[in-house]
């Protein structure tokens, strides 16, 4: 064999490898992307959404690239109208995006979970039948045309401070996760079951009895084995 075919079959074997690659990322980092065929038009609301914040199409996706990484890129809008969809079940690839459109789909029912945590969402478009998620008290503006419902401006559930809320035990802040869903957290030097207990969490403390604890279990257990084996 000379050194010239060496060398092509390396190559390849080197684009092969780099497809499979390229392809496992699509598959498993953006399948949301391809839930639907084609790609985003230009025409849409969605396509003029990722032309004005300089996003880059991949399918039904927009995406923008985090700064100084590589293969980094994260959903900012997601386009699935007019797909054929019956249902939705799990859009949290999306949860970064600001505009998501699942209208003109015959969908009849969404779960009531499907968007929590998507805290940057302003712009969901649905089939009309579906109301918007968290209500319409979650949303600054919900408007009806033809056979899309517009949920517009996605409204804080906690007090608009920032501080302690009601929907929050004492000692915690509130803080927004998704249209209609809110978290709550501990403030500093309060943790455990509603924020009760003052002071730092004694990780110390705890992993250090939890280390003696199994250092003992461990010598009983050689004990118990060697006693065994003697009598053996």
């Amino acid at each position: 064999m000379t050194a010239g075919s060496s060398q092509q079959n390396a190559a390849g074997v080197l684009l092969i490898i780099h497809l499979y690659l390229y392809g496992s990322y699509q598959l498993t980092e953006l399948q949301v992307c391809h839930l639907c065929n084609g790609t985003v038009q230009n025409s849409t609301a969605l396509g003029q959404f990722c032309s004005a914040s300089a996003g880059l199409i991949d399918g039904c996706c927009c995406l923008l690239r985090k700064e100084n990484t590589s293969n980094a890129d994260y959903i900012i809008g997601l386009d699935l109208s007019n797909c054929s969809l019956s249902h939705v079940e799990d859009l949290q690839e999306a949860s970064t995006a600001a505009m998501i459109d699942i209208s003109l789909n015959p969908i009849v029912q969404l779960n009531n979970s499907l968007f929590q945590g998507f805290i940057q969402l302003d712009n969901l478009f649905l089939p009309v039948n579906l109301a918007c998620p968290g209500g319409n008290a979650s949303w600054d503006k919900v408007e009806v045309k033809g056979e899309t419902r517009h949920c517009e401006g996605q409204k804080d559930i906690c007090n608009q401070t920032g501080h302690l809320s009601l929907n929050c035990p004492e000692n915690s802040l509130c803080a927004a996760y998704g249209p209609g869903f809110f978290e709550c957290s501990c403030i500093d030097d309060f943790h455990g079951y509603k924020c009760l207990r003052e002071g730092k969490f004694p990780i110390v403390k705890v992993f250090g009895l939890l280390g003696a604890s199994t250092v003992l279990v461990s010598i009983l257990l050689w004990v118990t084995q060697r006693r065994k084996v003697k009598s053996v």
